[in-house]
């Protein structure tokens, strides 16, 4: 496993002990996905090919800081798994916004009302070049995390998943609540579950159930829950209602 500068970091600690059963290379900020194809590399070289290399950052580290190297390990079809666990900030570091932060959410480096961008599709830009294996998950959902990674595993060259995963000090909730937050995310069209393969996109249980009979929990019901949304503006929230109908006419085009 390979983990740039990140909450993860700090978690799992220093060799020669870590809290996770296997080998952790710590790397710096932008660097996770060229460092996790070099030891790809060195592995087959080895004969050791039957080692998985797994790359796993968080959203400053990929979506803006380690967007190069991903881009680029991406476009050599590597051999590796990168998994991009999304808080939406940059939580470890005080909470200061990244591209992957949404439309209206709070962190300290934003106005008052929260972020004016659109959060940045990465799922979408991995699929965008051409890779076997694209999906998207939520920590609500465990069991369809777990069969995305399963088949992620069967597959050769880059496979990327997004998994999206609520950070209660900086999304400002109790922790009690997490995966509540995390599944209304999932029930207001805030977030998606998707698998891309082989070219083919289909959309994942529950989010096709819900695009299917249009059945989405108003955004308000996710909104409400956590504090970073509390000063948004009516306009801001226009915006995410734009954004989930954009999201969800590309997933209908697609599959």
């Amino acid at each position: 496993m390979v983990v740039p500068a990140s909450c993860t970091s700090v978690v799992v600690g220093t060799s020669p002990k870590t809290s996770i059963g296997m080998p952790v290379v710590h790397v710096p900020f932008a660097s996770a996905a060229s460092v996790a194809s070099g030891i790809r590399e060195s592995l087959l070289i080895n004969n050791k090919g039957d080692i998985h290399v797994i790359a796993w950052a968080g959203d400053g580290g990929t979506a803006d800081i380690g967007m190069a190297s991903l881009s680029g390990a991406a476009e050599r079809n590597s051999d590796i798994i990168y998994i991009m666990y999304d808080n939406e900030a940059y939580m470890n570091t005080g909470i200061q916004r990244s591209s992957s932060t949404p439309v209206g959410a709070w962190t300290t480096t934003t106005p008052i009302k929260g972020k004016l961008e659109q959060k940045k599709d990465v799922a979408k830009i991995m699929i965008a070049h051409g890779v076997p294996y694209v999906a998207t998950a939520s920590i609500a959902y465990p069991h369809d995390f777990y069969n995305k990674l399963s088949r992620a595993l069967k597959i050769r060259g880059f496979r990327f998943i997004q998994l999206h995963s609520p950070c209660p000090v900086g999304w400002r909730f109790d922790d009690s609540q997490t995966v509540d937050v995390a599944k209304a995310a999932v029930e207001t069209g805030m977030w998606i579950l998707y698998e891309y393969k082989d070219g083919k996109l289909e959309i994942s249980n529950p989010s096709k159930y819900l695009i299917e009979h249009n059945s989405f929990k108003p955004i308000e019901e996710y909104l409400k829950i956590q504090g970073r949304f509390s000063k948004i503006s009516e306009d801001l929230l226009k915006e995410l209602y734009k954004e989930r109908e954009r999201n969800i006419e590309w997933l209908k085009k697609a599959v």
